[in-house]
């Protein structure tokens, strides 16, 4: 058989430098949405916040990530991945700065929007980059280690707070200092060469084969980029059967594995703090669980291909659920087995979490892959908005053990979808998993993965 030198290609310093630059942006993610739950504890009182306002506060970035996911995987769809790759993150740059001189509360929650809109954007963009230049061998765990970046952001975000939060003020210095790394990752993107499937789709097949010749060798040439099996496909496909399914599979478990988990990042110490841990416990706390879900994420990387894509989501959901279950049945539970289940909840959840850009990056044809990660990353942060905005309400009126339990409800909700649509895509090239009959929507029983129904 034949090597294919683009899918069959050894792991080389381009992919490792691409996929810690493209890394970038959910490190910053993790980074501003994080941040907030610290900056808080000292903007609220500073700002004059309301339960109501602080909601608007933490939500106002998940809603800019809802608006500039699909506007990021359309235009990289139209204008390529290349130039986008460093434009967006100018603008989380700026953004991040203006931050420190906000002085009223409406100030901050235009600029959250806008970073969420910058962040947003750079996801379809940076994946679509990465998936279409990995190796079918490493395409999975390098698009999985994507998202662990999202925990070492937020792991980041915690550390700056914590250091910040003795300081007069410092809530400023806090939701500012995003603007330092994302200096430095835009730097560090400068001279990224654009996607040769892309320049082949848009029929530019001379740079195409000068980039396949640069990344992958002198014996690289188009014939190594294997077609679409289904050929051209509109952004209509993204509505209708077949394409339509896997679109609504991927935004179902995205939301159901999000909504908790940023709730928790979101406001951490408020959480924490409500299972009365005492102390400084619930700040510490916080970070401690950030490097647990970081964890999680790792040991997910090391079985998406030794067990394969569809186990891997079906335990992730359903363990992580049982955890945050147990959490609202047992609030008053001692301090060691509240963090237990914690941190069993951040470990479990790892699955879900390297799979939300695995799946939709292999399930889309390169002439829609940017704007279906996009429009997945945009719907499912209407749930997340959602409930981040209502989490300080809930722990108000309902209190923290039903507030949990609302949480397990969503993530099990997320093992009942992937039970019936989650496919197996481990092994299969880009093209095979993008096409309709390649990749089936539901797995023999054998692949169900030990989880039973």
């Amino acid at each position: 058989m034949p090597v294919n030198h683009l899918e069959d290609a050894p792991l080389s310093r381009f992919h490792k430098k691409l996929a810690l630059f493209s890394s970038g942006g959910p490190f910053l993610d993790g980074f501003v949405l994080s941040i907030i739950g610290i900056a808080l504890v000292q903007a609220s009182p500073a700002l004059g916040l309301s339960s109501s306002a602080e909601g608007l506060v933490g939500a106002a970035a998940l809603i800019g990530i809802f608006l500039g996911g699909f506007l990021g995987g359309w235009l990289t769809d139209i204008f390529g991945r290349h130039h986008l790759f460093t434009i967006d993150l100018i603008a989380i740059i700026g953004l991040s700065a203006a931050q420190f001189f906000v002085t009223e509360a409406w100030q901050l929650i235009v600029l959250r929007l806008l970073i969420g809109v910058a962040v947003g954007a750079d996801y379809p963009i940076a994946t679509s980059l990465l998936a279409e230049f990995s190796p079918r061998k490493y395409r999975g765990p390098l698009l999985g280690a994507f998202v662990t970046m999202w925990f070492v952001g937020a792991a980041a975000a915690y550390l700056v707070g914590e250091a910040l939060l003795s300081v007069d003020g410092g809530w400023r210095w806090m939701l500012a200092s995003a603007a330092l790394p994302g200096l430095i990752i835009v730097v560090c993107r400068i001279g990224t060469p654009e996607s040769p499937r892309w320049l082949v789709q848009k029929g530019r097949l001379d740079e195409a084969a000068a980039v396949m010749r640069k990344v992958f060798g002198p014996q690289a040439t188009l014939d190594d980029i294997e077609p679409d099996t289904e050929g051209t496909v509109g952004l209509g496909a993204l509505l209708r059967s077949g394409y339509g399914k896997r679109m609504a599979f991927i935004t179902l478990f995205w939301t159901a594995s999000i909504v908790p988990l940023f709730a928790i990042y979101a406001f951490g110490p408020k959480i924490l703090g409500a299972l009365s841990l005492g102390d400084s416990a619930d700040t510490v706390g916080a970070a401690v669980i950030s490097v647990m879900f970081l964890v999680g994420c790792v040991l997910s990387l090391l079985l998406v291909n030794r067990i394969g894509r569809r186990p891997l989501i079906l335990h992730s959901f359903v363990w992580a659920g049982l955890a945050m279950l147990a959490l609202g049945l047992f609030p008053d539970a001692p301090v060691a087995v509240v963090m237990g289940l914690f941190v069993a909840y951040a470990i479990f959840i790892g699955g879900s979490q390297i799979l939300q850009w695995i799946y939709p990056n292999e399930l889309f044809p390169t002439e829609i892959r940017g704007s279906a990660v996009g429009l997945a990353s945009s719907l499912s942060r209407i749930g997340a908005a959602v409930g981040t905005y209502l989490v300080p309400l809930s722990l108000a009126g309902l209190g923290i053990g039903p507030t949990m339990v609302i949480g397990a409800v969503i993530t099990l909700l997320g093992f009942v979808v992937s039970w019936a649509w989650a496919p197996e895509t481990r092994n299969l090239s880009l093209s095979q998993a993008s096409g309709l009959t390649a990749a089936p929507t539901t797995a023999t029983t054998a692949d169900r993965g030990g989880v039973a129904a």
